[in-house]
């Protein structure tokens, strides 16, 4: 699987870098804080939407959402996508529907199993990992 660089000029230049962060607690998961609010639930890593199968109050865990996405948001209690910002798809759908939501979470898929209790802090801009 391909990982997108999580900047591209428009003359085609791959920025990389680490966020700085000093706020967060120790062994968060950082990324962008694009929805507001904080939820505890399940995990669900989907790297398919077809094989997506979701339940009341959990969080859905991808790389990316794009429109074709929005009908899990009716079930899901958070987001967490690796890649994005303000004003992306799924982004904006969580702020629609109320969801917490942190995007730009580097490896999120790799790094969260499928299953694990997380906690998602959309106003901070991290995800803990519970158990």
């Amino acid at each position: 699987m391909l990982t997108p660089p999580r900047i591209l000029t428009s003359d085609g230049e791959a920025v990389t870098g680490r966020y700085r962060r000093e706020d967060v607690p120790p062994g968060a998961l950082i990324g962008l804080p694009v929805s507001a609010g904080t939820v505890e639930g399940r995990a669900r890593v989907v790297t398919d939407m077809a094989r997506a199968d979701l339940e009341a109050g959990d969080i859905l865990v991808t790389a990316y959402t794009d429109p074709s996405w929005t009908p899990l948001f009716v079930t899901v209690a958070g987001l967490v996508t690796e890649v994005g910002g303000l004003m992306t798809h799924g982004a904006v759908i969580a702020r629609e529907y109320g969801l917490p939501a942190v995007v730009g979470v580097e490896r999120a898929t790799r790094l969260i199993r499928d299953g694990q209790r997380i906690r998602v802090h959309g106003t901070g801009g991290y995800v803990q990992i519970l158990d």
